[in-house]
Parts: C-alpha cells; sequence; structure tokens
C-alpha cells in the first residue's frame, strides 16, 4: 500500500486492488475522525471516480471522516449484477470497520448504479436492534434502541444520478429520445451489454419466478433488510440532473411520477450556482394508496408506480441540478459527481453542497 501526501494536508493511499482510503494528514484529526463515509462508484467505473469528492469531504472535514472509495465492483465487474455487486460491498465495508475499530458512524455517497448496489449492500449489513437496555434499578431506558449497519450509527445515505426507478420506463435512458421503439427494443438486448445489471436496471429480471430485484428491494425478504437498513439512516438524499444527462433520467433519479417533476428555475446562489430545486418530501404511508391494478403484470408503469410507492415511504431530500449552460453540460453524469477534476470541475458546487450539509450526528 503506498501512501501520497497531498499539498492541502490530505492522505491518501490505493491498494494493489485499487481502493483508495483518503484521511487527514495531522494525527490529531485523523484520530479523533470516527465518520466512515463509503463512496461507491457506478457502472464501468473504477475508485478514481470519486478522487475528487473524497478528497474535499477530508479538505473539509479532517477532524470528522475517513472515506474510503470502493474497489470491489470496478470495470467490468459492475456488470455482473446489482446483487452481486452488493454482497461484494458489503464484505468490504466489514473489511473496512474491522481494521478502523475508532470507527462509530457510517454515510455513504453513491453514484449512479452505484447507489443501487449501496442499497443492496445495506440490507445485508443491517443489524437489528439490542434488546431494551435496562438502568441499575431495572426501568427500561427512555431511548429505544436503534439497528445498525455493519455495528455503526447509519447516519447519511447520498445518491447521485442513480436510476431508483430503474431504466425501462418512458425517457428513463435519455439517448433512446423517448422513442417507444427504441426503450422496447433496448429492453430486449440490454442484458447483451451491460449482462445480469442490464435485466436488474430494465426490471427483465425474474429469476427463479422471483419479481424484479428492484422490486424486491422494497421489503425486507430472504434474510436482508432492504427498507429497514434504508430508514435507519438519518438522511436519505438524491441528488439528481434535470436535463443532459444522457444515462439515467430526472424522473428516475428523483423518485418521482411524471407529474410531479417540479418547474424550476435559473439558480441565483452564487455558492452553489447549479442547484435549481430543493424538497424535502415526508414519508407516505402506502396503505393509504389506491391498490395498485393487477392488469398487465409486466408493464413498466406499473412496476414504476409499485417502485415509487415502495421508496416513498421513507423520507427523502430531492436536490435538482441543472448544467444547461455549462460548456461540459453534454456529460452532466460525470460532472454532477466530478469524475475527473480537469474535466468535470463545473460539478464542485454540487460536492460542496453534500459536504455543507452532511450529518454527523
Amino acid at each position: 500500500m503506498q501512501t501520497d501526501v497531498a499539498a492541502n494536508g490530505v492522505c491518501s493511499s490505493e491498494s494493489v486492488n485499487g481502493s483508495r482510503d483518503v484521511w487527514s494528514c495531522k494525527d490529531s484529526d485523523s484520530l479523533s475522525a470516527d465518520h466512515l463515509v463509503i463512496m461507491v462508484h457506478g457502472i464501468l467505473g473504477s475508485s478514481s471516480d470519486w478522487k475528487y469528492g473524497a478528497e474535499q469531504f477530508v479538505k473539509r472535514l479532517p477532524d470528522k471522516v475517513f472515506v474510503h472509495c470502493s474497489e470491489r465492483n470496478m470495470s467490468k465487474l459492475t456488470l455482473d449484477g446489482v446483487d452481486v455487486m452488493g454482497e461484494r460491498l458489503a464484505k468490504e465495508v466489514l473489511d473496512v470497520i474491522q481494521e478502523k475499530p475508532n470507527l462509530r458512524k457510517i454515510s455513504f455517497v453513491a453514484h449512479s448504479v452505484g447507489g443501487l448496489v449501496a442499497r443492496y449492500a445495506i440490507g445485508r449489513l443491517y443489524r437489528p436492534p439490542k434488546e431494551e437496555v435496562k438502568d441499575k434499578s431495572g426501568n427500561e431506558c427512555k431511548e429505544k434502541p436503534r439497528g445498525t449497519i455493519g455495528g455503526l450509527e447509519a447516519i447519511n445515505f447520498i445518491t447521485v444520478a442513480t436510476p431508483h426507478l430503474g431504466s425501462r420506463g418512458n425517457k428513463q435512458v435519455p439517448f433512446l429520445f423517448g422513442v417507444t421503439a427504441f426503450e422496447k427494443a433496448a429492453s430486449c438486448v440490454i442484458h447483451w451489454i451491460f449482462r445480469r445489471t442490464g435485466r436488474h436496471l430494465f426490471l427483465t429480471d425474474y429469476d427463479e419466478g422471483k419479481p424484479p430485484l428492484l422490486k424486491r428491494m422494497l421489503e425486507d425478504c430472504d434474510g436482508f433488510y432492504f427498507m429497514s437498513a434504508l430508514r435507519l439512516f438519518k438522511r436519505r438524499v438524491l441528488y439528481s440532473n434535470v436535463a443532459y444527462d444522457h444515462i439515467v433520467g430526472w424522473r428516475t433519479s428523483s423518485i418521482r411520477r411524471n407529474s410531479e417533476l417540479p418547474k424550476w428555475e435559473e439558480s441565483l446562489n452564487e455558492t452553489y450556482p447549479h442547484i435549481v430545486y430543493k424538497e424535502h418530501c415526508k414519508a407516505c404511508d402506502a396503505d393509504r394508496y389506491e391498490t395498485i391494478s393487477t392488469e398487465d403484470d409486466v408493464s413498466s408503469d406499473k412496476l414504476e408506480e409499485e417502485l415509487v410507492r415502495g421508496l416513498s415511504r421513507v423520507s427523502w431530500e430531492k436536490i435538482d441540478v441543472s448544467f444547461h449552460s455549462s460548456r461540459q453540460r453534454s456529460a452532466a453524469h460525470s460532472v454532477i459527481q466530478v469524475k475527473d477534476e480537469a474535466m468535470h470541475i463545473e460539478g464542485a458546487d454540487v460536492i460542496q453542497h453534500m459536504i455543507d450539509h452532511f450529518l454527523f450526528t
């Protein structure tokens, strides 16, 4: 493992496997940093995709965070399926926790399909609350015990341009231009390109007669605690491109119906010039909705509606981003993450917004 010291006081090490750890070079800061931030890249990506974001987190929060950029699913390994990647990520997170016994809290920051992988992983990492703790007099403590993620307190769960509703609905993959024929054709051939991951994204995986994986991830089932784990985090945040993201559409990344997409105006905020809309959505009780029609079981509209309702059972902060005036707007899917500092630096205000609003307790 090689350690590099940056001029801004940020230390980083990269393993032979490609994982990247980032922390403060100042001993007193690194010893007090008890908040693990797991950064997860997207399809065909690598740990270096979050290099800029990781360094900014540590630079701004040197005594609070230790950042680990995931490497277990790099490059072609991202084609193995959301479930397989989620299992690998869960194991990787446990390995990091074991190596850093001072860690007490955990947050996730994930880009694109990495957000789905992180959702799967936390379902595996969830630990149910311990039995009620009693004080010396035998009375139950007022504070109810909470579950954990790998033994750590769950704080922030942040996704960036993640297709939470899948990719097969109308205009969910913008480069298909919303043409129904193209979208139907993509559903039939996507597995030739993106293999199992493509099936999961286009909701065409009916393994052993089971519903698509993204639908199964709306419940706690088969020893996984997908929704219990998601509900455990104190903040759940969605950063979404309103336009020019040719890979992931606005609706799927912001968990909204088409009729719920807000009208946005150009930002007048000099600090965050590309953030054009913010919304705090409270948790909705799925039982209050009318029963979904069971006609046409393979309807993407029906499946999408089920995904919206299921994921709306927890609260979300929705942050909408626009690079419409950016020189690199056609690369919005990468700019929002600052995947490459030289090419995508116009997305730096989005990273700053994440850091400025990051929760610690």
